[in-house]
């Protein structure tokens, strides 16, 4: 499995979707231009509100517990996968996913495209919607003539552009249905029970961005085209996020880790700071890589230690006292134990050419310098 620790499906989705986590894989075909993401109930009365979504952490927890990760910032939270498989065996639980494990996770892990498929679930509204969707497109063998509606068609763009091919959406047909079966014996009461114990922790991850983080990094996030988003507390995930962007869309949508404590929040403040400098970070390896490689993937490898190293500039700059929180988090995520001068250490763990560097730092500097 090729990828980086930010998956950018820009190239799977030129014509509609801009995505700044990236794990891109060039050879994958555009689909149509479609809506912006489907998000429901969103919170007018906040910019950026601080949600959860059902349909969101039901999707990325089948991929957690398909997925064999060992990139020095894992795609999901570590240990999940087998915090997970510890509960349902308590529970005495056997689910079509767990069936049909070998089988989905060796496709998935042979297809360098499907793993953009994470995106999926963004584009929808609820679970109900996201499986009545997938089941009809997957009814039509993804025939968008069969969409019976505007949205629909839309929605069939969508997963036109992530399951282009027969064996693809063979995939998918076995994965969703797994998937329906998982979250009816166990996932939705384990998701309900999580959003019940960690009410507390969603309303102090709220105060904590919007009182300290968001305002200091308000003129960063216009002057990137992040006017306004949801922030999205997700329980498969750890320090790397999603961030979605749909094409001409205002708003953001930015997945970050869901802490378990209110103490633990900081951390998903420092998530959050490594999702939004991604542009930032992959317009600086543009900058200073070659045509030629970024053919040969330097600049893809590049894109993971470059976005950590930019979020670290972006707090120690607005949010200084973050500053070495967010060090310590990311290279206890990459595994190895933090030491008495933990920025050194990050730096040292994610090692960048200093041009990139030094552009990453310009970058943020001439961008918060603006309106």
């Amino acid at each position: 499995m090729n990828r980086k620790p930010r998956l950018d499906i820009a190239a799977l989705c030129a014509a509609a979707i801009t995505a700044t986590l990236a794990c891109a894989s060039g050879g994958t075909p555009a689909p149509p231009t479609v809506v912006q993401p489907i998000i429901a109930g969103r919170t007018h009365e906040l910019v950026w509100p601080v949600k959860t979504r059902e349909q969101v952490d039901l999707w990325l927890h089948g991929f957690a517990l398909l997925t064999n990760d060992s990139s020095a910032v894992p795609l999901f939270r570590p240990g999940y996968r087998d915090d997970l498989t510890v509960l349902k065996n308590k529970a005495n639980v056997l689910t079509q996913l767990d069936v049909n494990h070998d089988k989905l996770a060796s496709r998935l892990a042979s297809s360098r495209s499907l793993i953009n498929a994470q995106f999926v679930p963004f584009y929808f509204s609820s679970v109900e919607e996201m499986h009545g969707a997938i089941d009809r497109f997957i009814a039509s063998d993804g025939n968008p003539g069969a969409a019976k509606t505007q949205v629909e068609a839309a929605q069939f763009a969508v997963l036109s552009g992530y399951f282009p091919s027969p064996a693809d959406r063979i995939w998918l047909a076995l994965f969703s249905s797994s998937l329906w079966d998982e979250d009816t014996k166990f996932y939705h009461s384990y998701w309900l029970q999580q959003q019940r114990e960690r009410a507390n922790v969603i309303d102090s991850t709220t105060a904590m961005w919007q009182h300290l983080v968001r305002p200091r990094i308000t003129r960063f996030l216009n002057n990137t085209q992040q006017r306004d988003g949801d922030i999205l507390l997700s329980l498969p995930l750890g320090g790397e996020g999603r961030t979605l962007n749909a094409s001409g869309a205002v708003r953001t949508s930015v997945a970050v880790n869901f802490p378990a404590r209110p103490a633990d929040v900081p951390e998903a403040m420092y998530a959050i700071a490594h999702e939004i400098v991604g542009s930032v970070a992959n317009a600086a390896i543009a900058d200073n890589t070659s045509p030629a490689e970024q053919r040969e993937g330097v600049a893809d490898k590049l894109s993971g230690p470059a976005t950590v190293r930019g979020g670290l500039m972006l707090l120690e700059k607005f949010v200084p006292e973050l500053a070495d929180g967010y060090a310590r988090y990311y290279i206890s995520a990459s595994g190895i134990a933090p030491d008495a001068n933990p920025r050194a250490q990050l730096a040292a763990r994610f090692p960048i050419p200093n041009a990139i560097r030094d552009a990453i730092a310009r970058q943020i500097n001439n961008v918060t310098s603006g309106i």
